[in-house]
């Protein structure tokens, strides 16, 4: 902590503890007492999965920093952003004796996350909340961000990665998702349907967040409205499909990532629609109408790729997504699944909603 300029002359550390919700970084929250008690958010950088964390801070900069300058305008009320501390010596990072990458957030004070949405209002909070973040990013110089995953959510080849593990067998797990590699294989042609119209007028390019799970947004404690959108590490330019289909991925599930009885997990229709509601009162004046009309479907995409990752990196023997149990990646694959299939069968339901409401 001391190698970063926070403003604040730090005489003592009274806490620290570590956030165990994520499947990435490691991060701790830090309280200490200069003029004044605060707290920061301290992360390791997994540069296993973030291979140029330097272009990946770069990133975070300048987009913080341009929505800062939105939020200045009075246009977007209630919204903010977060502060990255520069190092003493002015990087963005900190690189210790072990060559690890560490960065520093300010905590933002009098908010709280969701691991699941308690409500319709809730999901429409989380709604606008990302609806806000497109519409403040309209505008940014796509060209300045680094792309810090390739291919992201190139789900033909996630597809296709999920092929190679399966081929290589490397953890010895193939026998056991037999069923779950013929459920990937059945949906492969839905895995190229949005990267075929991706960078066209109808389907363009956008600084999008990549990972918008409900635990991303932070809500004012009194309020309860939406105050921040956080975890930036994945941001770069994409569509915003991306965003509003794996948000509802996350947030209409009734049921954790992790659940292991598959009768828990269903997908909620009234959440859809309320998230919906607050995605399109924030953001339906950006999106062309080809981006609206395939919102139902970039749902199950996205549900249908993030359980190809979970189901990739179990056959690899668990070496992108951290683990608690060793079923854990096989768990979080199988909910996916449940999902998708459900959505399947709720499409036309989904499709003449988003008629209804643009």
């Amino acid at each position: 902590m001391r190698q970063f300029a926070t403003g604040e002359d730090i005489a003592q550390f009274l806490d620290a503890r570590e956030l165990t919700d994520g499947h990435i970084n490691n991060t701790y929250v830090l309280e200490a007492r200069g003029t004044q008690v605060r707290r920061f958010v301290l992360q390791k950088i997994n540069t296993f999965v973030f291979k140029r964390p330097e272009e990946l801070m770069e990133n975070i900069v300048r987009v913080t920093g341009y929505i800062r300058q939105r939020i200045a305008t009075g246009a977007f009320p209630g919204q903010g952003t977060l502060t990255v501390f520069p190092t003493l010596g002015g990087k963005w990072f900190h690189i210790d004796a072990g060559g690890a990458y560490w960065r520093c957030y300010n905590y933002v004070e009098n908010s709280y996350s969701l691991q699941s949405a308690g409500s319709e209002r809730d999901a429409f909070c989380a709604g606008k909340a990302f609806g806000a973040f497109l519409r403040m990013l309209d505008g940014f110089p796509i060209g300045a961000l680094h792309e810090t995953i390739p291919d992201f959510h190139n789900t033909v080849k996630r597809y296709d990665a999920l092929e190679r593990a399966i081929a290589e067998n490397a953890a010895g797990r193939r026998e056991e998702v037999e069923a779950e590699i013929a459920f990937a294989r059945a949906r492969k042609a839905d895995a190229g349907r949005l990267l075929a119209l991706a960078g066209t007028p109808a389907l363009p390019l956008r600084v999008t967040h990549n990972d918008t799970k409900l635990n991303n947004v932070l809500f004012d404690s009194e309020t309860r409205e939406p105050v921040c959108v956080v975890d930036l590490d994945t941001i770069m330019p994409g569509l915003s499909l991306y965003d509003y289909g794996d948000s509802l991925r996350f947030l209409g599930s009734t049921a954790a990532e992790d659940e292991r009885e598959l009768s828990k997990v269903r997908f909620s229709m009234p959440l859809f629609k309320a998230y919906t509601e607050g995605y399109l009162e924030a953001a339906a004046d950006a999106l062309t109408e080809t981006e609206k009309g395939l919102l139902p479907f970039s749902i199950k995409l996205m549900t249908y790729e993030c359980g190809m990752r979970f189901l990739t990196d179990y056959l690899n023997g668990d070496v992108y997504f951290r683990i608690h149990r060793p079923d854990d990646n096989l768990a979080r694959c199988r909910t996916q699944f449940a999902l998708a299939a459900e959505m399947e069968g709720r499409m036309g339901e989904m499709e003449n909603f988003v008629k209804e409401m643009t």
